[in-house]
């Protein structure tokens, strides 16, 4: 097992999670590379399958492995909630080259297949343009396989954030981290995971990093080796439903709102962007910045701005709105 130890209250106070569009790219790659991911990405599969045939899939799954060590310097933590795929991509460009040699050494190790380790063996002797080759392998994968499809992923992983966030205030955090995942438990000193390392991670000031993840069910992930920040990813809920159809709405909202606005009302569960939010309901972006506007306009949905994107959600009067419709208003 691996203990990430919070033992004192620094370390619990710099508890914190984000979203990484990287670690979403490696993992859509193993994803894709993996029949068990069948179950819930079948729909992406065929519509990412015509991009996915331009890649360099022997190089990908040299370094991303399905059973041994990825390099972490592939996936590293981000350093801000919400980073860019450019920015992140950038930190691999960063790394040293004697640390991207001591990663893919560490993954020759644990890889098993000849033709996978000729490939990283060929990338061992020149660590330099091996990291740099590897990070357009990852441009490359995010644009074919991820970023078409990154409004609906985003709007999962951040409507997982924010209900766990809401879980802090009503049971505290201790319950929000034993719930993160069946496998991940909390101890005395901080959580374990059972992966047979057996290792304790020394979380301190630096804080331990949380990720939800729509590509990783059914594993837990963690990234434990310095220099690297301590993180644990884990499947986000509600990953059934990632690609399934549109959001529908009430009946009797439709025919008072029209059906595509009452679609776009009811989307609004949580805070979501206008890119998130056509995403969701098949709508195009310009057809659902209308419907958003005329709902701000009407006072069903309110505005709040997040980093650099305005976010929509339903105010009370939309929230009562949709409850009346569906049947559900308290009598």
């Amino acid at each position: 097992m691996t203990l990430f130890a919070l033992r004192d209250r620094e370390s619990v106070l710099a508890i914190r999670f984000a979203v990484s569009p990287l670690w979403e790219t490696q993992a859509a790659v193993q994803a894709f590379a993996d029949e068990r991911g069948r179950a819930y990405h079948a729909p992406w599969m065929r519509n990412a399958c015509d991009s996915a045939a331009k890649l360099d899939w022997a190089s990908l799954l040299a370094v991303l492995p399905r059973h041994g060590y990825v390099p972490d310097f592939l996936t590293p933590p981000p350093p801000t909630a919400t980073p860019t795929i450019a920015s992140q991509l950038e930190q691999i460009r960063a790394t040293e080259a004697a640390q991207v040699m001591r990663e893919i050494e560490r993954c020759q190790d644990t890889v098993y297949d000849q033709d996978a380790r000729r490939l990283l063996a060929s990338f061992i002797t020149d660590p330099q343009h091996a990291r740099n080759y590897l990070a357009a392998l990852l441009g490359e994968a995010w644009a074919a396989l991820v970023e078409p499809y990154w409004a609906r992923i985003r709007a999962l992983l951040d409507r997982d954030i924010a209900e766990r966030s809401r879980a802090v205030a009503r049971y505290g955090l201790r319950r929000v981290l034993t719930e993160l995942d069946p496998r991940v438990r909390w101890s005395g000193q901080g959580l374990v995971l059972p992966d047979g390392d057996g290792r304790a991670v020394e979380v301190g000031e630096r804080g331990l990093l949380l990720m939800p993840s729509a590509y990783l069910w059914p594993n837990v992930a963690a990234v434990i080796e310095e220099p690297w920040q301590p993180t644990i990813v884990y499947p986000a809920h509600g990953i059934a439903g990632l690609w399934q159809a549109s959001t529908t709405a009430p009946e009797p909202l439709g025919r008072l709102l029209g059906r595509s606005r009452a679609r776009v009302l009811a989307a609004l569960d949580q805070p979501l962007s206008t890119s998130a939010v056509a995403a969701i309901t098949d709508l195009s972006p310009a057809g659902t910045s209308r419907h958003l506007i005329a709902l701000r306009d009407a006072g069903l949905a309110t505005t709040a701005r997040h980093g650099h994107e305005v976010r929509y959600g339903r105010t009370e009067l939309g929230a009562a709105l949709m409850h009346a419709s569906d049947g559900s208003e308290r009598r």
